[in-house]
């Protein structure tokens, strides 16, 4: 992504849509899995926990819902994720120009992550509904009982005739807070892997392999500071209405008097396994996105 060019925003939203659809299709299978196991009812004493891990997860959700199962809420994320993952790159690239005077500068470690944080600020707005949807689609259950959601546009329907356009924003602020922090790390993750691997070969230039080891290590990078507030994020956004009052805040304190720290980081075995390479799959759309409009307007 480091490039002498000047560094074009129009090119960086059309090249992260592209790597954002790459990435909802190798990674949706287990942030199904993430979020069943995030939001799973605490078992009461005696009781064995609705899924004992990520393996044991899958394997229920196949039984009873199909391989189609692991698919579920993707409607939500394919819709938002390629203009969300656009506003993404491009809140990057226009981060990264403002801290430059010259297509020559070379940004700090800092600037990177400044740059990044800054695109997670652009991106809440359309990412906080469709996390939203996402995450009560994912959570319901194969079985007898028809679900309450028969799809994203039902679940939106019904979310406004239950509290308006606030209700479909919920958890606004938790997004906000898990995307901020992780997009700096993301980006910066990425182009110091990139860097460091381009020095040490023999051409110089940004590779296949490298571009796969360089955005499965943003992804890892993301997620170990995003997790946390993702956790918090997806028992907001799924409890009924009124269950947390005062927002992030009881959350936190319900989740700390229940279950403790480590509850911050339930479900981070699918998360982990799914970042590698859904991450790899967004960096390698991203890069082939780019040569491809570079080669269509080498001087823009």
């Amino acid at each position: 992504m480091s490039e002498k060019k000047p560094v074009n925003p129009i090119k960086y939203f059309l090249s992260g849509g592209f790597g954002g659809v790459c990435t909802v299709v190798a990674g949706h299978p287990l942030d199904t899995i993430k979020v069943r196991l995030q939001t799973m009812p605490r078992p009461a004493p005696g009781e064995t926990p609705a899924y004992t891990g990520t393996w044991d997860c899958a394997k229920k959700t196949v039984k009873r819902e199909g391989f189609l199962g692991l698919y579920k809420g993707m409607g939500a994320p394919i819709a938002g994720v390629a203009p969300i993952f656009a506003i993404s790159f491009m809140g990057f690239g226009v981060g990264k120009r403002l801290q430059m005077s010259s297509p020559d500068d070379k940004l700090t470690l800092t600037q990177l992550f400044l740059a990044g944080a800054f695109s997670g600020i652009f991106t809440t707005s359309i990412m906080a509904p469709g996390e939203r949807i996402k995450c009560l689609l994912q959570i319901q259950q194969g079985g007898t009982a028809p679900p309450k959601y028969a799809g994203p546009v039902d679940a939106i329907k019904q979310l406004y005739k239950e509290g308006g356009i606030r209700s479909i924003y919920k958890g606004t602020f938790a997004t906000m807070l898990r995307d901020v922090p992780a997009s700096g790390m993301y980006f910066m993750t990425y182009e110091l892997v990139q860097k460091l691997l381009t020095q040490n070969s023999e051409s110089g230039q940004i590779g296949i392999l490298s571009t796969i080891f360089a955005g499965g290590s943003a992804g890892i990078a993301n997620w170990i500071v995003a997790m946390p507030a993702d956790v918090l994020k997806s028992r907001l956004q799924t409890a009924p209405e009124g269950s947390f009052p005062n927002g992030i805040r009881d959350v936190f304190k319900v989740l700390m008097k229940e279950e403790g720290p480590v509850a911050l980081y339930k479900g981070v075995v699918p998360v982990m396994l799914r970042a590698f390479p859904a991450n790899a799959a967004c960096f390698i759309g991203f890069e082939l996105c780019m040569k491809f409009l570079d080669f269509l307007a080498p001087n823009y």
